[in-house]
């Protein structure tokens, strides 16, 4: 079966591997913004193809599906999504696991999601107000900081994972939450104030073919860029999962409060000829009050997807013709009950801004003996002298075990044979 994967981070590399594992001969056509040297890899090894191009080129994506003979397509990240690539395929008579443009709203507007809680009464809404007049925002800032209400504040867009400003994260003060917020309307009609919500996060990535929602184990994403919860705010540094399929702090009752919430927006947003066929993922805070909706993304997480796609027990590409044909409830959909810790591989000022940046003479790393861990190729190139770093992440192992603690081990070992090497001489390769 020739399937289509659209994507080039570590996430689609997990996705590749995957599909590769199925029973139904997997030839892969991988659709790239860069070349992801590990995905590249599988393709060519499956007898497939790599094209690269723009995520919002939907003739270009669909005219390779249609050269390729494509019967499936899987869509990785969020921005085709955002930008209708699913409504295109579609349009030609390409399943494809991923929402149309409409429903991918669910992450692309932050206020379409709040309101849709809000109107069909599904639980998880924290208090939040959306914004299009910059004074009328001021005027509530000023009112929460005097009422000692902790807020944050979010851009009605994508902003890949890092455009939320948290109060005491990134501003302390009222004029500094003003002025943040006044940069966000240079870029995005609406602004949404929302209260700061106090607890555990974790991620609960479902698959849904629009009337069927099942569970994937839940992860919890650690984004701090140093040890012990510190340093900057990022994208994700890593993630785990649990043997038992829960986390330490987060019982059966509320995971089911989680999903609860999951099952209960693919409803309201799924009509007969408008299902959502693809992954939710919702981003959960468990409070004093309850469990509590952070924000739904409309794909698998990343790293989340690294913690998940290796313990599943039953076909990716079964589970995948189970979404677009909607017969999800027909597939008994398992995972193994092993334990998962990824770690990623960053170049030294990942994150940081512009002018904390600290000074680097080499992005090229060395890969050594990683042990039993699995290695992800994130953002990063190939040339004749080697792998090399971009600006992002770079890399992710992942360690798996029965036993938590032994599956941190197995990933740290892994990272510390990942090692960045002195150039011996300049270079001017660029990403492909």
């Amino acid at each position: 079966m020739n399937i289509l994967l659209i994507g080039n981070g570590a996430r689609e590399h997990a996705i590749a591997e995957a599909i590769m594992r199925s029973r139904h001969n997997p030839v892969l056509l991988a659709y790239m913004k860069t070349n992801n040297p590990g995905i590249a890899a599988i393709a060519e090894k499956s007898g497939g193809t790599v094209a690269i191009g723009d995520y919002g080129d939907l003739p270009k994506i669909v005219g390779c599906a249609q050269a390729h003979g494509v019967k499936l397509a899987v869509i990785g990240p969020e921005d085709p999504l955002a930008d209708g690539v699913a409504d295109a395929l579609k349009k030609v008579g390409i399943p494809t696991v991923g929402p149309k443009k409409k429903l991918a709203q669910l992450e692309s507007s932050k206020w379409f999601a709040r309101n849709l809680l809000d109107r069909n009464d599904i639980p998880g809404n924290p208090w939040w107000r959306h914004f299009t007049d910059k004074g009328a925002l001021a005027k509530c800032v000023r009112e929460l900081f005097a009422n000692n209400i902790p807020l944050v504040l979010k851009p009605d867009g994508l902003t890949g994972g890092k455009g939320v400003m948290v109060q005491n994260d990134h501003f302390t003060s009222t004029d500094q939450a003003i002025a943040l917020a006044e940069e966000m309307f240079e870029y995005h009609q609406i602004v949404l104030v929302e209260e700061k919500l106090e607890g555990e996060e974790f991620s609960l990535q479902c698959l849904t073919d629009g009337k069927t929602v099942v569970a994937t184990p839940p992860v919890q994403d650690h984004k701090r860029r140093l040890n012990g919860d510190q340093g900057l705010n990022t994208g994700g540094m890593g993630s785990y999962s649990c043997a038992d399929h829960l986390l330490p702090f987060l019982t059966p009752e509320e995971l089911n409060q989680a999903l609860n919430i999951v099952r209960k927006t693919v409803r309201a947003v799924s009509t007969g000829d408008f299902p959502y066929r693809g992954i939710i993922y919702g981003g959960f805070m468990l409070t004093a009050s309850g469990v509590k909706l952070i924000e739904f993304n409309v794909r698998f997480g990343d790293p989340e997807a690294m913690n998940i796609l290796p313990l599943l027990k039953t076909d990716f590409v079964d589970i995948c013709l189970a979404i677009v044909n909607g017969t999800l409830d027909k597939l008994n959909v398992q995972f193994e009950n092993l334990a998962t810790v990824c770690k990623y591989v960053v170049p030294v000022n990942y994150g940081m801004p512009v002018n904390q940046h600290v000074p680097t003479e080499s992005n090229l790393i060395r890969i050594g003996n990683l042990g039993e861990a699995t290695l992800y190729h994130s953002l990063i190139y190939s040339d004749e002298t080697g792998l090399h770093m971009t600006s992002s992440r770079a890399v992710a192992v992942l360690g798996t075990s029965p036993d938590l603690a032994e599956a941190e081990r197995i990933a740290e070992k892994a990272v510390q044979a990942i090692k960045e090497m002195l150039p011996t001489a300049r270079t001017s390769a660029r990403p492909r």
